[in-house]
């Protein structure tokens, strides 16, 4: 079957099998490998996108259920050559160790904060427990969160 979608900005196609899933189709048919694939049953969120600007496991969903469908991978995430402050955040307050979860973690946070602009360490906390870090304690990926909400909230436009 052919598929089309916006990805990143740009009017990406394909021809997939109906079963294939979407972090395969992004990953193997359009190279964009920041996605990852880590269970395969929506347990980690190392899949974590946006789908027409929710966040959403990719491993959930198939690629012709996205035909028509805007979405923004980690690739997305940078612009202009400039990271993303979530992406700063996470440079800035060592946010990651291993680095397999760190996509899913920043499309999680990116949905959070676009919903919820100054959240409280609760909310961040309840905002990627579907994403499984097994390197650190979160608690420097919250603080991560925290200080890309502060950024944002000094920087309009982000």
């Amino acid at each position: 079957m052919q598929v089309s979608m916006t990805v990143n900005g740009q009017e990406r196609s394909g021809d997939v099998e109906p079963r294939t899933l979407l972090v395969h189709f992004l990953r193997e048919n359009l190279g964009l490998t920041g996605t990852h694939i880590g269970c395969d049953t929506s347990q980690c969120g190392a899949c974590t996108i946006h789908l027409n600007g929710k966040s959403v496991k990719s491993c959930t969903v198939l690629a012709v259920q996205a035909e028509g469908a805007d979405i923004k991978t980690i690739e997305g995430m940078a612009q202009n050559g400039q990271l993303h402050p979530i992406q700063e955040g996470f440079w800035e307050e060592h946010g990651l160790q291993c680095g397999y979860c760190t996509p899913g973690m920043i499309m999680s946070a990116a949905d959070l904060l676009q919903r919820n602009p100054n959240p409280s360490e609760a909310e961040i906390r309840h905002a990627i427990d579907g994403n499984l870090c097994r390197c650190t304690g979160y608690q420097h990926i919250v603080k991560s969160i925290q200080w890309a909400a502060n950024k944002m909230a000094s920087t309009p436009g982000d």
